[in-house]
């Protein structure tokens, strides 16, 4: 089980008054990778254009944009909520950018209010991620959005 108040004091320390954002992503996505178990992905998209497009990650080469509304990532911008998917094969229209995926979390990030991007995490397992997973996530995505977007 994951040590997410460990893991956000990591991030916090890691970050905190550092002002690039992509150094600090992709920073962010290499603490992930090595602070999670069960993982294969985890990385962000931001916005641009109007649609998501891939940013710093670890893991596999992976799709490059997603439009707002498709697959899990675009569905939590165009919800502007969480979405924790236990068997990814079960969302409709799922983007199986790895066919190694079978569960993900991806959380939304904010700048004055509105969706600038995602955190996206995939796991091999089914069932990888819980509520536990979801709030500790979410609460590393508050630490990002408070010293990359000032919220």
């Amino acid at each position: 089980m994951t040590d997410y108040d460990l893991l956000n004091a990591r991030l916090e320390s890691l970050i905190a008054g550092v002002g690039h954002e992509i150094a600090n992503l992709a920073n962010a996505s290499a603490l992930l990778w090595e602070s999670l178990e069960g993982i294969n992905w985890a990385g962000f998209y931001r916005m641009e254009g109007g649609k998501l497009v891939l940013g710093p990650f670890q893991g596999k080469p992976a799709c490059i944009e997603i439009a707002v509304g498709k697959g899990v990532c675009g569905t939590a911008v165009l919800e502007d909520r969480s979405q924790l998917v236990p068997n990814v094969h079960d969302f409709p229209g799922h983007i199986a950018c790895d066919s190694a995926s079978n569960s993900e979390l991806v959380v939304p990030l904010h700048r004055h209010g509105a969706v600038v991007g995602v955190l996206d995490i995939d796991s091999p397992r089914l069932n990888r991620f819980d509520e536990t997973d979801r709030e500790g996530l979410e609460r590393f995505a508050a630490i990002l959005e408070k010293h990359l977007y000032g919220e």
